[in-house]
């Protein structure tokens, strides 16, 4: 009897009908976390991603399953409506637009242009992924990893192409993760060290007013011109608009802090919980991840590119490696950009410099996701 009884549980634990794919995955989940504390990684991001593809992985948990009848549903199943129903992504905006200084492209305007210039990566890897056999809904939810902005390939991936989340945003992430090693040999095969050692002038001093319009112009601007793109640009901008007028702190704060980090949890977990080892394990999964790498280099020659054009027109006054933060890995990019030009040149400051395009690539992948929400959605 109490043999029977031992069999019996046995039979119903996860070592005895774990597959080899989903020991692969957790394989991957562990990589993951490896990343995230050891190297650093993104790891307020890549921990719970992570951790999210090793639970989502362990056979007979039912941390993902569905309601059936009576029966309630796993935990991350009610959790992940908030990625279904695209409200963790714009929440996670209004907190970024609330820990944003636009001040470095409201001093330099012109920086706008290499954030535009940084989403080309989008627009590439859209029509690749097009050519490899991809639907236009997928492919534009492929496309989206070149802005190198995890909200908005969730957000867009939720709307456009939802089975193949759990690949695109463990791609998006991975890449943002790897900015640091990503970016600066694209940097440096684009530009000669002549150009990496270009100092800039200083930028201006922005006032509280043109900080304050800031946020208002914009999302009146980009939200008449592209109504699919207010969920992600308005939060983002409302974020903005909360720190710079100065009269909510207790509001900001929580944005930037409390609620941030409740719904990077959230979000992280629940994500990484899709990518099971049925839906991962593929053919599309391998070239979604080669895609996703092709669009973020894509998009990092973009801006170098334009920068390096900006500058020859502008005799030398622009350093072309700020076009490389165009990518809206905010502030990863515009970092990268500073230790790239300090190699260079130990008195270089490129960093303010850089923030400019920096934050403008954000508000690139958002009007970029409204597009293609227009376009396919």
């Amino acid at each position: 009897m109490l043999g029977d009884a031992f069999v019996k549980f046995l039979s119903e634990t996860g070592f005895a009908v774990i597959t080899l794919p989903e020991l692969i995955m957790i394989l991957v989940s562990l990589v993951l976390i490896y990343l995230a504390i050891v190297k650093k990684f993104e790891p307020l991001l890549l921990l719970p991603i992570g951790f999210g593809v090793l639970l989502a992985n362990i056979p007979l948990s039912g941390i993902m399953a569905e309601p059936v009848g009576e029966d309630i549903g796993g935990l991350f199943y009610y959790l992940y409506q908030g990625v279904k129903l695209g409200i963790y992504p714009p929440l996670i905006f209004m907190g970024v637009g609330a820990m944003t200084d636009f001040g470095p492209l409201i001093a330099n305007p012109k920086t706008f242009l290499l954030g535009a210039a940084a989403q080309i990566g989008i627009f590439v890897t859209f029509l690749g992924a097009l050519v490899m056999g991809f639907s236009p809904e997928a492919a534009g939810a492929i496309g989206i990893i070149g802005g190198a902005d995890g909200p908005t390939v969730i957000y867009l991936a939720s709307r456009l192409a939802p089975e193949i989340l759990g690949p695109l945003a463990v791609a998006a992430y991975s890449y943002m993760a790897l900015v640091p090693i990503i970016q600066p040999p694209i940097m440096r095969a684009l530009t000669s060290k002549k150009e990496r050692q270009i100092v800039m002038k200083q930028l201006r001093p922005v006032s509280k007013v043109e900080r304050v319009l800031f946020p208002i112009i914009v999302t009146l601007f980009c939200g008449l011109l592209l109504p699919a793109a207010v969920p992600l640009l308005g939060m983002l901008m409302f974020g903005n608009l909360m720190r710079e007028s100065g009269v909510v702190n207790r509001l900001s704060d929580t944005a930037q802090n409390a609620l941030n980090n409740i719904i990077v949890i959230f979000l992280g977990l629940t994500v990484g919980a899709t990518a099971d080892a049925a839906s991962f394990l593929n053919v599309d999964t391998l070239s979604i991840i080669a895609l996703g790498l092709f669009a973020f280099a894509v998009g990092t020659a973009g801006g170098v590119l334009l920068a390096k054009l900006m500058g020859s027109i502008s005799k030398g006054d622009i350093n072309p490696l700020i076009g490389s933060a165009g990518v809206s890995a905010v502030p990863m990019a515009a970092r990268v950009t500073q230790k790239v030009g300090q190699e260079e040149n130990p008195q270089n400051f490129l960093l303010m410099h850089a923030m400019g395009p920096n934050v403008a690539g954000v508000i690139g992948s958002a009007v970029a996701a409204g597009i293609m929400l227009s376009i396919l959605g």
